[in-house]
């Protein structure tokens, strides 16, 4: 029998799943659908300004936020999978024989291999939720004022998606042989963790103070 997807999983099953005693899915995953739950709600702001004559002259600007934020949430809805097999290929890695040289060889390449995927799903997972950024800016400074809350909201899942993928990265990088990658990796990360938690003090700030 085929394996469900877990994007395919109705809400209460995926919760049901992820609080069983499996590893996956975990906090990959639900990283993934943080960002999936920011394009979403980004993409229900920009819809609420489209068509409303207050909102007229940004109205492009929100059909464009629009198509963007689905791009974003299609990949990273796909994600939600990706980092789940990403782990059991790290998993199975483990899993094989260690009995000669020749197969201890073979088995520490396989899972430097499968670390690394390990370690670039979630950095592709933060890195395209940081791509929101500049759409939740868009709904939430020039998009309808009536939603502003959901637009700020938005920009807190998307936070949440960037730093525990990002967490997903760092704890990856610490069995990675190649250097090279881990620091290029790494640099990623604390740029990408500074950015993200600055510009969501911004926005929240920007909530607040017109939502007095």
């Amino acid at each position: 029998m085929e394996k469900k997807l877990l994007q395919n999983h109705t809400l209460a099953e995926f919760c049901n799943v992820t609080a069983g005693s499996d590893p996956v899915p975990g906090g990959g995953s639900v990283s993934a659908l943080a960002g999936t739950i920011a394009a979403s709600l980004t993409e229900m702001v920009a819809n609420l300004t489209i068509g409303r004559k207050k909102y007229v002259e940004v109205e492009e600007e929100m059909k464009a936020v629009v198509e963007k934020a689905r791009e974003i949430h299609d990949t990273l809805i796909e994600a939600i999978d990706r980092d789940s097999d990403a782990y059991d290929l790290v998993s199975q890695a483990f899993k094989m024989p260690k009995e000669t040289e020749a197969e201890k060889a073979e088995r520490s390449a396989k899972i430097q291999d499968a670390t690394k995927v390990a370690a670039l799903v979630p950095m592709e997972v933060a890195k395209t939720t940081y791509d929101l950024i500049p759409l939740i800016e868009k709904v939430v400074m020039k998009g309808n004022q009536n939603a502003i809350t959901d637009g700020c909201i938005a920009m807190m899942n998307c936070r949440l998606g960037v730093l525990g993928a990002l967490l997903n990265v760092r704890i990856n990088l610490g069995g990675l042989k190649d250097q090279a990658f881990v620091r290029e990796l790494a640099d990623d990360c604390d740029r990408l963790e500074r950015d993200i938690t600055d510009i969501e003090h911004r926005i929240l700030q920007h909530t607040y103070q017109a939502i007095k």
